[in-house]
């Protein structure tokens, strides 16, 4: 299996306009004038982001998911993307496995409405690495940011909580799962794509590495504290049923790829308007204050004190 073989039969299906078919040194993408490009990029290594035991399907989606979810962050639309593949030599994983990879690509390209543009492939002595780099489009200076909120600001999450770091237990047998629930919002994360946010929320970030350790960085990068309220967290019921010895990993686990929003009182009904009209669920969970740093409260008033205060990668 050759490196051209192997592009040409599983990724150049996925090319779309300005790709070339992948047969070019790059791609081109063109915007309309009054746009702007956004850009991100994230990698998933096996065993650290993926287990080899996870259905290839859902690797592509999650791994293009992932980088979906900081274009909704932005306030973008995507575009495009490309992919860098670091094969292990001792080809564990094989052809079947590829196959599958890319249909999960193609799966989630259709449904929301990108191609692949180009990337590259190597050879590793060493674990899986997928990386995605993803370019989306904005309006001129309506890009969302972390560095605007405000004291008197509300604290608002879409979706719910925890259950993609709980689903990662499930998946590894250490937690029941008997509604599957868990193990499915690991493997699938949903991204909130299509929030018209511009001009009704301060900040927007999507949380990837735990609610409180996301919620710090917009506390960092405004100059704020931010209070959070664990008893305010949207849990499903599933996450609600766990037992307490999970409560650290169901409140800081991360992966939710959910967003993390900061809002002004005067526009908190027009933020719920609009996530209701995408039927997107949005909960209120914590105050922007002056000050510094992060704080989760519990129903007494009483600071929580965690290990850490959510995923670190090294």
């Amino acid at each position: 299996m050759g490196e051209f073989d192997f592009i040409s039969r599983h990724f150049r299906p996925l090319a779309g306009e300005g790709a070339f078919e992948l047969r070019n040194d790059g791609a081109v993408l063109s915007l309309p004038s009054d746009y702007e490009l956004v850009i991100s990029s994230d990698t998933m290594v096996e065993n650290r982001h993926f287990l080899p035991i996870d259905p290839p399907e859902t690797v592509g989606q999650k791994l293009l998911r992932c980088n979906l979810s900081d274009i909704a962050a932005m306030g973008a639309e995507p575009v495009g993307y490309t992919l860098n593949i670091s094969v292990p030599l001792d080809h564990r994983y094989d052809e079947k496995w590829f196959a599958a990879f890319s249909s999960g690509l193609a799966k989630d390209q259709k449904a929301y409405g990108l191609s692949l543009l180009g990337g590259d492939t190597t050879g590793i002595e060493g674990p899986l690495v997928l990386s995605v780099t993803i370019f989306g489009r904005v309006l001129k200076g309506q890009a969302l940011r972390r560095d605007q909120a405000l004291p008197g600001d509300g604290v608002w999450v879409t979706g719910q909580l925890g259950a993609a770091a709980l689903g990662l237990y499930a998946r590894l047998g250490k937690l029941e799962d008997p509604s599957g629930k868990l193990m499915q919002a690991y493997l699938l994360p949903q991204p909130c794509l299509g929030l018209p946010l511009y001009g009704v929320v301060t900040t927007a970030m999507d949380i990837s590495d735990g609610v409180m350790q996301d919620a710090g960085h917009i506390a960092e990068e405004s100059g704020v504290k931010i209070i959070l309220y664990a008893s305010r967290l949207p849990f499903d019921t599933p996450v609600r049923e766990v037992a307490s010895e999970w409560e650290a990993v169901k409140l800081m686990g991360g992966d939710d790829y959910q967003l993390l929003m900061t809002c002004p009182p005067e526009n908190e009904q027009r933020l719920q308007q609009i996530c209701r009209g995408k039927g997107v669920k949005v909960s209120r969970i914590g105050d922007v204050r002056a000050g510094k740093f992060v704080e989760m409260l519990a129903d007494d008033g009483q600071k929580l004190s965690f290990k850490t205060l959510g995923w670190q990668h090294f």
